[in-house]
């Protein structure tokens, strides 16, 4: 599983929740919402120290992870991160092969 996150992605980590070199941000699966790949999950993200990291990138110094717990959620996909035009983040799963 492969992480990507744009550049306006980042800015907007920097500026909503105030991500600094050496923090650790935390893509989780969780109950309730909708998404592309499960019905009735959604994908949180939260400022949080890794337990077991199953896949990650560093990107500005931080590092964006994904606990091996959750690899589940992303069977087969890889998780590209961008911006939406409300200024939001938005999560696309890409199948990977």
């Amino acid at each position: 599983m492969n992480i990507n996150i744009d550049n306006k992605a980042l800015d907007w980590f920097s500026s909503e929740m105030n991500v600094q070199p050496g923090d650790t941000i935390r893509f989780f699966a969780r109950y309730g919402g909708d998404s592309s790949i499960h019905s009735g999950y959604s994908l949180g993200v939260t400022k949080e120290n890794p337990i077991q990291i199953g896949a990650s990138v560093q990107l500005n110094n931080a590092t964006f992870y994904v606990n091996e717990n959750d690899l589940w959620y992303f069977a087969n996909h890889d998780l590209a991160v961008s911006v939406n035009q409300n200024g939001e983040l938005q999560f696309d799963y890409n199948e990977n092969r």
